[in-house]
């Protein structure tokens, strides 16, 4: 007997332990699986989700490969947002009208899978995701029908889907220089305003990170405070222009108000204030009634109140340079 050799009893068989072995993935046998219940059930997405709840399908394994078959009909092929081999259904997202009430039906219907498999929001995430930074691949009334799917998830407030995770893969160089980008943002803009306020819209795109990030939607060429107004307009999303015009002016206030203020602490002289004024109010178009409020502003900032009664604090303020 080798000295390295383990000395057994007769007759016993050794024992090796198992290793954690997984079964070979087969997401095509999977996809088919629910592509079939589609079919069995005509499309009938109520009658679907009863079939898909009282299935053993594993949905923790091959969650990608569900919504897939959602939003295409099938399986995709990887990196592409072609079919695969396989069978095929016609009552996916894709192959519907790009209208809100065709549309609908399938966002109810993904509330109700989401309910009882919470997990597969992260695989709807993975999808989306995907499918976005890939607009180009689909074309225009497909890309339309992504863009009404993702307002109406949000505006259901389908299970948590977070907005950031949806909203920033669409700030693809190539997608925003084509235009792709601003065609589907707008889509998806007309959509959500449907049900939801301008105010709700502000909310979604600040937990997206894009609030303070429009014009990263619109090629370099439009990209400007106009060409954001003049687009918004025509497509008649008057509240979103309104509410950009009322940031940027605000903006302009601040900036105008820090400028001032900055040049008052420095001590600089008054005929160099000035011009700054009249330049911002030339490149701002800023109205007189808010010009006097600043001024104002800065001056009562200016005077050092502390420990001082109420005519001291009034000498001091007229003291002022103004």
């Amino acid at each position: 007997m080798s000295s390295k050799e383990r000395p057994t009893l007769g007759g016993t068989r050794i024992k090796t332990r198992k290793r954690n072995i997984a079964a070979p993935l087969d997401p095509a046998a999977f996809a088919d699986a629910v592509v079939q219940i589609y079919l069995d059930n005509a499309g009938d997405l109520e009658l679907v989700a009863k079939s898909i709840e009282s299935s053993d399908l594993n949905f923790s394994r091959y969650g990608d490969t569900f919504f897939e078959v959602v939003f295409t009909g099938g399986r995709t092929q990887p990196g592409t947002t072609k079919s695969d081999e396989g069978e095929r259904h016609t009552y996916s997202v894709i192959d519907c009208e790009p209208k809100r009430e065709a549309i609908l039906p399938s966002v109810l219907y993904l509330q109700k899978i989401l309910r009882r498999r919470p997990f597969l929001i992260k695989n709807l995430e993975n999808v989306m995701r995907r499918f976005l930074q890939s607009l180009e691949l689909f074309e225009e009334n497909e890309r339309k029908k992504l863009a009404v799917f993702t307002a109406l998830t949000f505006s259901q407030k389908l299970s948590g889907l977070p907005p950031e995770t949806v909203l920033q893969p669409l700030l693809k160089d190539n997608l925003v220089a084509k235009g792709i980008v601003l065609t589907f943002i707008t889509d998806f803009f007309k959509e959500y305003l449907i049900d939801n306020s301008v105010d709700d819209l502000i909310s979604l795109l600040k937990r997206g990170k894009m609030e303070d990030n429009l014009l990263a939607f619109f090629p370099s060429a439009k990209r400007s405070p106009e060409g954001f107004s003049e687009h918004f307009s025509k497509e008649g999303l008057t509240g979103l222009v309104e509410y950009n015009e009322k940031k940027i002016f605000e903006v302009k206030l601040k900036e105008m108000k820090s400028a001032l203020t900055t040049q008052i602490a420095e001590e600089t002289d008054i005929s160099e204030v000035i011009e700054t004024v009249k330049q911002r109010v030339k490149d701002a178009k800023l109205p007189d009634i808010e010009i006097v409020r600043i001024l104002w502003d800065v001056i009562m900032d200016a005077v050092q109140w502390s420990g001082k009664n109420q005519q001291q604090n009034a000498n001091a303020a007229l003291r002022q340079d103004f």
